[in-house]
């Protein structure tokens, strides 16, 4: 491969054009409180500015050249990609959705089935570490490659399970929220350790292990196939530990203002019970 792909290939402007729609979807009848079931409930501008830049990434990680690029030629590109979408879009997408859209959307006994099944915290954790290790498998890899109904097949179950695995840390509904903000923290140190293995395997490979990559000539870079591979595996880690860290403080932090804000309010109790006391004995005076 010596030729890089049309302009159709590099920006596929029908997925652009769905994601205008979503956009205007969700400011016409989310955003601005227009929806049947929106009652009171408003989405603040994080809200929408999070879920703007989630479709925004979506894009970039679908719909650039990212994406043809790293199928055709980079293996770091790839793994770019693969970062930007499982990683780094499903935060996004749930901080920006309103506890009422999802409680309309669970009111749909299928809908409700499969959320209450596959945001299990177990299930969530383990079947989309599983699926991505599989995923990164030398002969899974270049038969999905090679495979373009099979890939967009595999692709959309990961991105399903990437948003059921992040489901319980930025769960929008409080009735489904399951886990504690400790027990979040050790779910993403958990998500942390089970995803290693597939990074470890592409970064410690001393030759090429994906025959899609092995004899491909890349007319824009200086990077050698087996240097390409390396590099893809280490930019899904670092981008990983930077997502789950910054998730483990986000968690943290919020926890710590929480329990700050329940002892100020003990506090405030206290005195104004000290105070109340105080009068009474004033009075009895």
């Amino acid at each position: 491969m010596s030729q890089i792909g049309g302009f159709f290939e590099l920006w596929n402007p029908v997925l652009l054009l769905v994601i205008v729609v979503v956009g205007y979807m969700y400011r016409r009848f989310v955003a601005k409180g227009k929806g049947n079931s929106a009652e009171n409930e408003t989405v603040s501008v994080s809200q929408q500015i999070s879920f703007y830049i989630g479709l925004a990434l979506f894009y970039i990680g679908q719909g650039s050249p990212i994406n043809y690029i790293g199928h055709h030629y980079l293996f770091s590109m790839h793994m770019l990609q693969q970062t930007i979408l499982y990683l780094i879009v499903p935060i996004c997408i749930w901080l920006g959705t309103p506890a009422w859209m999802m409680r309309s959307l669970m009111k749909i006994t299928v809908i409700r089935g499969i959320f209450s099944f596959f945001t299990r915290p177990l299930i969530a954790l383990f079947l989309f570490n599983m699926l991505f290790s599989i995923y990164h498998m030398p002969l899974v890899m270049d038969y999905l490659m090679i495979n373009d109904l099979s890939l967009f097949g595999y692709h959309t179950v990961l991105l399903f399970t990437a948003f059921m695995m992040w489901f319980p840390v930025f769960c929008p509904l409080p009735e489904m929220n399951r886990l504690n903000d400790l027990k979040k923290m050790a779910y993403i140190f958990g998500n942390g350790i089970l995803l290693t293995p597939a990074c470890a395997l592409i970064i410690f490979a001393d030759t090429i292990i994906y025959d899609m990559y092995a004899n491909v000539t890349v007319p824009f870079a200086h990077l050698s196939p087996l240097d390409d591979q390396q590099l893809g595996g280490v930019l899904m880690k670092i981008v990983q530990e930077v997502v789950y860290g910054a998730t483990l403080a986000y968690i943290f932090f919020r926890w710590y203002r929480r329990e700050r804000k329940e002892e100020d309010d003990m506090d405030l109790i206290e005195t104004q019970e000290g105070l109340n006391n105080q009068g009474g004995n004033w009075n009895r005076a």
